[in-house]
């Protein structure tokens, strides 16, 4: 992983001193709250419903030991005893004062770790696939990229304050586990029939009130282009953003106003200009990054492991665990390994301290000292050894992590909703603990397959509820919570947006409609292998919407 220098350690060292004088004139009365309220937020200091929350950035989902064990000890330290991780791959505490947060910024500081640009109308944390470089369909790493991008845009002079905030997202795999389609820049890894590096170039994806998928506007973007082209789509976007209505100032509305075409025409123009000046990035610089990023030296061992398969086939509970939380790795005898944060019955993304200390610690032994965070919520080691494997899943039981449920029905995304956010409109953990429980079976589990479920608490879409194969949006109607049901959402290369298919549902019934979906699903699949999202897009609405509504 990337190691700061010392100007990345002083630049991180004065913008701590910056904030605790800030806060100090917070404090004293000397900047009122509507003063202190754009400094907080470029340092992810945000004031929720009971209490300020810092959120910390994890660049592209990747730390060690060290940072994990620190970002434990600011849990049990300055918090309640847990973090939030969130999907942007970053980590939130929920429950710090105004006056120790310079301090937590201090000790972030002290392992290479800092809350810079995690909010405000900027360029936010740049998310990356997180089984990067140990993915066995990975074209190249894309962390590499990811930190050139984290450099150029840090305190970017001419794209501090945006019209809205800007998210960026790359995958080094064919098949997309960073939802890159459905963010303000995308950037999927390629290679020309030259066998070159560069990027297939999505513009104006996003979430929230208005969802919209990317439009590609490159199909190969030259891998020394990559800083040129993204300053002329930022550039192009800080020109004609709209700042008016901030409902409409993200990049998707201007796409969608503008036209595709104009606007590409717009980039390649800006692109032209700037394309052979100081944003060319030249090739030794990009082998120094990647250098970082090297592997762990990994020895290449059978595919098959004796003692991993006895005990598959003799515990349950381990082999449910191993057919859904590892993934294949590029190195044979050698798998990444998702650690759930999605206990039955628990709150999806939290992790407390203990358990992050467990995963330092696990990390350290068996883990090569790296560990992912995921937009999906859940933890990753993503160099093991399969013959490491029962190990790790003991320790895993003991720290209740043990959870294999990766991609199914109770691997919920959630967002914090309205027991913390100030702009929720809705519940969402509950509802998340309450489907959690209902579908919490193993074998039920295991027979329903592959299924996304999704939710947020309000509009703006934290929970990535479009997106979800089920979405479930939180809304306020005369007093009451009611959750409007969308399917047939994806954020894989064939990304969709899900359809509202109906009427909301009370919170005592939200739960009983996702049965009744679930069941319609198991009784029209062709075959087990059949998904459910695959099912509902060869049978459409119609099946669901009778099951939940009638033919009335």
């Amino acid at each position: 992983m990337y190691r700061y220098d010392e100007f990345d350690q002083g630049f991180v060292t004065q913008r701590t001193e910056q904030f605790k004088d800030q806060v100090r004139r917070r404090l004293s009365g000397e900047l009122s709250e509507e003063e202190f309220k754009p400094l907080r937020l470029m340092n992810g200091l945000y004031l929720q419903l009971h209490a300020y929350m810092l959120r910390v950035a994890i660049p592209y989902g990747t730390l060690n030991s060290r940072q994990m064990q620190k970002l434990a000890h600011i849990a049990r330290t300055y918090d309640r005893g847990y973090g939030h991780f969130t999907t942007r791959q970053n980590i939130q505490f929920n429950w710090p004062s105004l006056a120790d947060t310079p301090r937590i910024l201090e000790e972030l500081a002290e392992v290479e770790m800092h809350a810079i640009q995690t909010s405000g109308n900027c360029i936010r944390n740049v998310t990356a696939d997180h089984f990067a470089g140990a993915a066995a369909d990975e074209i190249a790493d894309p962390r590499p990229y990811a930190e050139i991008l984290r450099q150029w845009s840090s305190l970017h002079p001419e794209f501090s304050f945006l019209p809205r905030k800007f998210k960026i997202a790359i995958t080094g795999a064919p098949h997309d586990r960073a939802a890159v389609q459905v963010h303000d820049i995308g950037l999927q890894l390629t290679r020309n029939d030259a066998g070159e590096t560069g990027f297939v170039v999505f513009v104006g994806g996003g979430l929230g009130r208005t969802p919209m998928i990317g439009r590609k506007v490159r199909d190969f973007l030259p891998e020394e282009d990559l800083l040129a082209y993204s300053e002329a789509i930022l550039r192009v976007y800080n020109l004609y953003g709209r700042r008016d209505n901030k409902y409409k100032a993200r990049i998707k509305i201007l796409v969608h106003e503008t036209g595709l075409e104009e606007l590409k025409a717009d980039i390649e123009a800006e692109f032209a200009k700037i394309r052979y000046g100081v944003l060319r990035l030249p090739d030794e610089e990009v082998r120094r990054i990647e250098a970082y990023f090297a592997p762990p030296p990994l020895e290449v061992l059978p595919e098959t492991d004796g003692a991993f398969e006895a005990r598959r086939a003799s515990d349950a509970a381990f082999a449910q665990f191993a057919a859904h939380n590892l993934n294949p790795h590029r190195v044979p005898g050698h798998v990444s390994v998702t650690i759930s944060m999605k206990p039955i019955g628990g709150i999806p993304g939290d992790a407390t301290d203990v358990q992050m200390d467990e995963i330092a610690a696990i990390a350290k032994v068996y883990g090569h000292d790296e560990i992912r965070i995921s937009h999906e919520q859940n933890v990753i080691l993503p160099h093991v050894k399969l013959a490491d494997v029962p190990a790790i899943f003991d320790r895993l039981v003991a720290a209740g992590m043990a959870e294999g449920n990766s991609g199914l029905i109770t691997d919920i995304i959630a967002c914090p909703g309205m027991d913390y956010c100030a702009l929720a409109t809705a519940r969402s953990i509950p509802v998340a603990q309450r489907i959690s429980e209902r579908f919490g079976g193993a074998d039920r589990q295991a027979e329903i397959g592959e299924l996304k479920i999704k939710i947020s608490g309000c509009i703006n879409a934290c929970g990535h509820h479009h997106v979800g194969h089920i979405g479930i949006l939180g809304l306020e109607k005369k007093g009451e919570e009611f959750y409007q049901i969308t399917l047939g959402g994806s954020a894989n290369e064939n990304s969709s947006i899900g359809e509202i298919i109906g009427r909301g549902f009370s919170s005592e019934e939200v739960v009983d409609a996702i049965e009744t979906l679930v069941d319609t699903y198991l009784g029209l699949r062709t075959s087990k292998e059949e998904t459910f999202l695959d099912a509902y897009r060869r049978v459409g609405d119609d099946p669901f919407k009778e099951a939940l509504y009638g033919t009335g």
